[in-house]
């Protein structure tokens, strides 16, 4: 007997923008869940559509690095709540399976800079991203994590809700693998 495993959905990010949502820089996918959520739900929808098991909630963005300090402040958790229903609606929707929501944790402090990551203010950061998304996801999703610390990070803020937890990390990419020898996160460790 063979076991299939989980496929998981695609970037959400560059789904919003092909699909016409509202996208820019520096806020990224952030503007479809303030201005026009229904299209997060219909990319949600089309993943689903197309096979994944587990849907990422649209919050990679809603972190004071792309919204603002003012803003992540006045509607961090809301926009994050709303991320994680949006989610769970295109979840539960589907009616044929069950389809997993993971709560997506990005690096808060920027992708792909580690060298940014401040460990005093991760934590409050985080706590307001799985504050609003807790009541709706299945697992935790710490999202191109450049650094061990950003991952422990978002592991601290998640670890009183008894979901499970994956990571993805990111590595470096500004030398070549001869050059490097193992790979390495883009902070420079093994």
């Amino acid at each position: 007997m063979t076991r299939r495993g989980l496929l998981l959905d695609g970037g959400m990010g560059r789904e919003l923008e092909r699909i016409g949502a509202p996208f820019r820089q520096p806020e990224w996918s952030a503007p479809a869940l303030m201005e026009a959520p229904e299209f997060v739900t219909k990319a949600h929808a089309g993943y689903i559509e197309a096979g994944a098991d587990v849907i990422t909630t649209n919050s990679y963005a809603v972190v004071p690095f792309h919204i603002g300090e003012e803003r992540f402040a006045a509607e961090g958790r809301k926009l994050a709540a709303l991320a994680g229903r949006s989610a769970r609606e295109a979840a539960d929707a589907a009616k044929d399976r069950k389809v997993l929501v993971a709560g997506s944790l990005p690096p808060v402090f920027g992708s792909y800079q580690p060298d940014l990551f401040n460990p005093a203010l991760a934590g409050a950061y985080l706590d307001v991203l799985v504050g609003g998304m807790a009541p709706f996801v299945d697992v935790w999703l710490a999202e191109t994590q450049s650094s061990l610390a950003e991952a422990r990070a978002a592991h601290a803020a998640t670890a009183s809700t008894g979901l499970p937890f994956w990571i993805s990390f990111t590595l470096r990419d500004d030398v070549s693998p001869a050059e490097m020898g193992e790979p390495q996160l883009r902070s420079g460790k093994l």
